[in-house]
Parts: structure tokens; C-alpha cells; sequence
């Protein structure tokens, strides 16, 4: 263990509102206040703190005794994971794409993406506001007259996800993030939340390579 870049010592205090303490190189959430939630987001909910024309937000699934912020957003239409803190280390490490902590989604889609549709996906497709590519693509389903998708991305831009499979010629029928980082959790129903755990948060900050 570290202590603002010093090793530590047995029986050594800290003051956690401003101390620094490192457990193996990634950092240890020690600071009072800080909370960390885990929400399974369900459509129809916007991701926003306030929204005077939206029925529900996001933040007031969660306890509302400490403001929490959303980290990064979810179309209103879309459901699945999404985290609400008042970490604000945590909210820019997980949401610029310059640290790497990519969002895995599931996409129901008309149709049925061959392979040289889904090799678009990660080989970049132009869209309005700029070129947009997938890290991985891959049809995980097919199911009728319609497939589902798994799109693992670095970049959060808006309806980008449905943006990118429209422009391969399959619109989106639901779609639901599934995994931020190393996090993800089936057990969550829509509108459920609990407690990231340290580890959790710990591995969050190792994935966006803080340490």
C-alpha cells in the first residue's frame, strides 16, 4: 500500500478527505461521501438529473440523500447499466474514450447483418457527425426475422450505436448496455440498483488505467 506516493506503514493514519492511497498501483476509494451506484436503467427513463418534461429520471431510481450524477448517458429508449456517483475521478476516467473503458450492448435489429456488414461496424461507418467504429461486432443470435448484436465501444455519442447498425440496414428493435468496463450484472431487473462494491470501483479505475 501506498500513501500519497509513500509506502505505507503499519498503524499509520490518513486523512481520507485528501489522501491518496494506492493498493497494488490502482487507487483505493477512501474519500467520506463517495457513492457508487449500479442501475439497470429501463426505457422510457432519461439520463439526466432533471428533466421537467420526463415523467422519470434516471437519478430518482437511486437514494436521493446524497446528488449523484449519471456517468455518461442511455438514450431514453434504450435500457441496461449505467452508474450514478459523485466520483467525479470515476466519471471522467469511464466516459472519455482516451482512457479506454469500453460499454458492451446487446442490439435486436431487423433482419439478419452478414458478415461483410458487421466487418462495417468495426471497419468505421460515416455518419453525420463524424466516422464511428465499433470495437467488436459480432451476431450473437438470429431468431425469425430479426438478429441480435453484440457492439462493444470506446466513444458515447448520441444513438450512435443505432445510428451505425441503420446505416448498415438494420434498425434497431431494443437495444441495452450490458456491461461498463469489467461491470456488469444479469441479476439487476429494470428499475433496480444497488452499491458497487471497492473491487468493483477498484477495477473500474484499472480499467481506465488510473494508477
Amino acid at each position: 500500500m501506498v500513501v500519497d506516493g509513500v509506502p505505507a506503514h503499519l498503524g499509520q493514519k490518513v486523512d481520507p478527505e485528501s489522501a491518496v492511497v494506492l493498493v497494488d498501483g490502482v487507487p483505493l476509494p477512501v474519500r467520506p461521501g463517495l457513492v457508487h451506484y449500479l442501475l439497470n436503467k429501463p426505457r422510457g427513463v432519461v439520463s439526466t438529473v432533471e428533466d421537467p418534461h420526463a415523467a422519470e429520471t434516471v437519478v430518482s431510481l437511486v437514494p436521493t440523500d446524497t446528488r449523484v450524477y449519471p456517468v455518461g448517458r442511455l438514450d431514453a429508449d434504450s435500457e441496461g447499466l449505467i452508474i450514478l456517483t459523485n466520483d467525479g475521478d470515476l466519471t471522467a476516467a469511464v466516459t472519455h474514450p482516451s482512457h479506454g473503458v469500453t460499454k458492451t450492448y446487446l442490439a435486436r435489429v431487423k433482419g439478419a447483418p452478414g458478415a461483410k456488414a458487421v466487418a462495417q461496424l468495426t471497419g468505421g461507418i460515416e455518419l453525420e457527425d463524424g466516422p464511428a467504429r465499433a470495437v467488436s461486432a459480432r451476431v450473437v443470435d438470429r431468431s425469425g426475422t430479426e438478429s441480435l448484436v453484440e457492439m462493444v465501444m470506446l466513444e458515447g455519442r448520441k444513438r450512435e450505436v443505432r445510428r451505425m447498425l441503420g446505416a448498415i440496414g438494420h434498425d434497431v428493435v431494443r437495444l441495452a448496455r450490458v456491461a461498463i468496463g469489467p461491470i456488469q450484472d444479469r441479476s439487476l431487473k429494470p428499475g433496480e440498483w444497488r452499491l458497487l462494491t471497492v473491487e468493483e470501483v477498484r477495477a473500474l479505475y484499472r480499467a481506465a488505467g488510473m494508477g
